[in-house]
């Protein structure tokens, strides 16, 4: 089983066809609060207009995540530790996509 960064990376280089990736991609970036954010562009991906029900997980106030499509990109948002878990949702959702 591949780690979740071993996962993403070959995610995104099977989108690579080069056209997608020059204005396309996966933005990783930080909060204030402190947190994660992860925006994944799904325009001319298989995934291009796919829904997904909203996930918003509390468990306390730095273990949370929040992630939705909306405008054709996943976006993931979450506590200081929970970028693996805000990346294994998107992970799930492709894969229950295919």
């Amino acid at each position: 089983m591949k780690d979740i960064l071993t996962w993403i990376q070959a995610w995104f280089f099977s989108q690579c066809n080069e056209v997608w990736e020059h204005s396309y991609g996966i933005k990783i970036d930080t909060l204030d609060n402190p947190g994660w954010s992860v925006v994944i562009d799904l325009n001319g991906t298989s995934l291009e207009s796919k829904s997904m029900d909203t996930i918003s997980i509390n468990r306390t106030e730095d273990d949370w995540i929040n992630c939705s499509v909306s405008d054709n990109q996943f976006k993931g948002y979450g506590g200081p530790e929970n970028l693996r878990d805000i990346l294994n949702t998107f992970k799930s959702w492709v894969e229950a996509e295919h």
